[in-house]
């Protein structure tokens, strides 16, 4: 066992104490930066479509980059990126400004325009992800929008992270269905994907992500965590804040709404491996002029964390 701090230094001298207590921090294990983030219509419109699509503005591309660039993720989730095209142009831009994330991901569901990517310092080991899931809702076969992105990193050896990224069911009303109840049935497939995961492999770490456009006490959330009936399989919700102590992660400018529509639930045996106490929603100024939302930003440590400052 280490003498005390202050004995130490004392007996030691001030160079030593220093040194060691370099050689301390950096034998603890380097904790991995994991963020999710709506980037707000990354998308590339065809100027020949009718009507014409949207296109996200040059100032708002600026912003994300220099916000991620802010952030140095070593895995970035993203909601509402377009094409593959869309993706190298988002990827070139991010090494621009120092971020290199070459391994990448692409996932969609009925909706083909606003896309789900994962982009990776690390390589990804395997790729599950869900493109065609279907439900129904009396007679109609409707289509998982944005399907699963789901990607299996090796953080070590014996660590193999399962991510999973949604992008569910918007508010906006449509005449096709009730959207509440489509996010419900949405937040079932997403569940019922963990379940398999579950089965195969009980002691798995993962961490289901992304912008699930609904609040807290809403059933879809609570279909996703699952409850008692789940028991060790169960999804806890990681409630994270800003500088302010504030949680919400998406503004609506036009009512003045701040919500918290984004999420990061882990399973039971990830949550020691997150850092709390540094895990953070990103509220630098202007970053509500690179989305309407919020990213979020999470540490995992490859140990587990004794103390982790858990509030």
């Amino acid at each position: 066992m280490l003498p005390h701090p202050q004995f130490t230094r004392r007996v030691i001298g001030p160079a030593v104490f220093f040194a060691l207590a370099a050689w301390l921090a950096a034998a603890e294990p380097e904790r991995l930066t994991f963020c999710s983030y709506n980037l707000k219509n990354w998308v590339t419109a065809d100027p020949a479509a009718e009507p014409p699509g949207v296109t996200k503005p040059e100032a708002e591309r600026v912003r994300v980059v220099r916000i991620l660039a802010a952030i140095k993720p070593d895995i970035l989730g993203v909601c509402e990126i377009g094409t593959s095209e869309d993706l190298e142009e988002f990827q070139h831009r991010l090494l621009q400004a120092g971020v290199d994330l070459p391994h990448t991901e692409m996932a969609h569901g009925g909706d083909e325009t606003r896309r789900l990517a994962l982009l990776s310092r690390l390589p990804i080991k395997a790729r599950n992800s869900q493109n065609a899931l279907t439900y129904q809702m009396g007679v109609k076969t409707l289509p998982f929008q944005r399907g699963i992105l789901d990607v299996t990193i090796s953080i070590t050896p014996t660590f193999d992270l399962h991510l999973l990224g949604v992008h569910l069911k918007s508010m906006r009303t449509i005449v096709e269905a009730d959207q509440a109840m489509m996010r419900r049935n949405e937040a079932l497939l997403l569940r019922q994907h963990i379940d398999t995961i579950f089965a195969r492999e009980p002691d798995a770490f993962i961490l289901a992500y992304g912008d699930f456009n609904e609040h807290r006490n809403e059933p879809a959330v609570a279909e996703v965590m699952g409850g008692p009936r789940t028991g060790s399989t169960t999804m806890q919700d990681i409630l994270l804040r800003d500088a302010n102590g504030e949680v919400w992660t998406h503004f609506w400018d036009i009512a003045d709404v701040y919500s918290r529509l984004d999420y990061c639930f882990a399973s039971r045996l990830l949550r020691p491996h997150i850092d709390y106490r540094n895990s953070f929603i990103y509220s630098e100024r202007d970053v509500n002029k690179a989305s309407d939302h919020r990213p979020l930003v999470l540490k995992i440590s490859p140990e587990p964390i004794l103390k982790s400052g858990k509030p």
